[in-house]
């Protein structure tokens, strides 16, 4: 599905509507149905095209978004390539698009498919604090990803199903993961916290991995404006959330790489050989600093202009148009994590080694949603 980055070339596209629609329907052209997967890449590709065929009038790619998304759940709502036993909170991910769905139709099959994902998460297993462990191989680690994986599925799924006990303890995720994987030096989180301390790669006094890397802390928030948004009016807990991310937005906001408003790969350690400005944090982060700016969780005065800088650049150095207005992203590290075999020991070397991919889709899906939100935050004063 990757496109050929050589028949491309730098620009020229307008940020906003021009690049996010012209990448959303360039690469659901080359993202054919038998592609489909139950994968959390694959659910934030969907997620963000629905919401670019939706914002923009292109009912095309709404709809072929959709039908992606339905031929992924069976009759009886069993989901093709979920597995419950894993307990492996990307597999919740894409549950985000299945209730869209039931919205959209009222189909028992997608609330079936639904109540399917909510009950891994009730019997997910816990850290001794309560924190949802990222995956059953992964015996009490919290991911900063795995916020973005489980949370905002967990409050639109309460909202839909009337079960409030999910927004209490989406607040305790953020709020134990704020606390425990953040670095008071820095004010940045950590990839990961290993509550027993036993992991190589977990510090033995805090628990915390080695590194400061970009796209965690971009699933983060985007995963905690997200959250802020679905929950009710007035709910006492929004307010608890908001000021983690002002917390860690004002954090990001002094590695913000001042020639390029990008960030890098291991944020805080721009200046060493080998980093380099990474794509799908360079977008994850003005989308939820946008997003926090529109819902009133983030000061406008002081981050509006941040996501701005953010946003245009990661349109002028990693988006490319090709022939037939197709258009690619580039720059974005196609995978890290932590232990398992080859040992993934969280070191700056590790995050900087991994290979970099054109039109990954934890690149691609953000960089669309961003556009979204800068296309239509005028009046917050985020587009000229």
């Amino acid at each position: 599905m990757d496109a050929d980055s050589s028949r491309y070339v730098k620009g020229p596209a307008a940020p906003g509507k021009e690049a996010g629609l012209g990448l959303a329907r360039s690469i659901m052209a080359r993202y054919v149905p038998p592609d489909a997967s139950w994968h959390y890449e694959h659910g934030l590709l969907l997620l963000a095209a629905r919401a670019a065929g939706e914002a923009w009038g292109d009912v095309g790619l709404a709809r072929d978004s959709r039908e992606r998304s339905a031929s992924l759940v069976r009759a009886d709502g069993s989901i093709a390539g979920y597995k419950k036993d894993e307990f492996n909170l990307d597999q919740v991910n894409s549950g985000r698009n299945v209730l869209g769905l039931y919205a959209d139709t009222g189909e028992a099959r997608y609330k079936a498919a639904a109540e399917l994902l909510a009950a891994q998460l009730r019997a997910q297993p816990r850290t001794p604090s309560g924190g949802l462990w990222h995956k059953l191989i992964y015996p009490n680690q919290m991911w900063l990803d795995g916020l973005y994986m489980a949370q905002p599925f967990a409050v639109r799924y309460a909202a839909a199903f009337g079960d409030a006990s999910f927004y209490d303890d989406a607040v305790k995720q953020f709020s134990l993961v704020a606390d425990k994987a953040r670095d008071p030096r820095t004010g940045l989180l950590k990839h990961a916290w290993d509550e027993k301390r036993v992991q190589l790669w977990a510090d033995p006094e805090t628990g915390r991995s080695p590194n400061h890397w970009g796209r965690a802390m971009g699933w983060f928030a985007m995963a905690i404006v997200d959250v802020i948004e679905a929950m009710p009016a007035g709910y006492p807990g929004a307010a608890k959330l908001s000021a983690i991310l002002g917390e860690l937005a004002s954090a990001l906001a002094e590695f913000q790489d001042e020639g390029s408003g990008l960030w890098y790969q291991v944020v805080d350690q721009g200046d060493r050989e080998g980093n380099y400005l990474e794509a799908s944090v360079s977008s994850m982060l003005p989308y939820a600093f946008m997003k926090g700016v529109r819902i009133g969780a983030l000061d406008a005065g002081r981050f509006a202009p941040i996501a701005r800088r953010a946003y245009e650049g990661a349109v002028r150095r990693f988006l490319r148009r090709g022939p037939g207005e197709e258009y690619c992203l580039e720059g974005t590290c196609s995978v890290a994590g932590l232990g398992g075999s080859p040992y993934r020991d969280g070191s700056f070397e590790y995050y900087v080694k991994e290979p970099v991919r054109v039109d990954d889709f934890k690149g691609v899906g953000p960089f669309i949603l961003a556009s979204i939100e800068y296309d239509g935050a005028s009046g917050l004063g985020i587009a000229r």
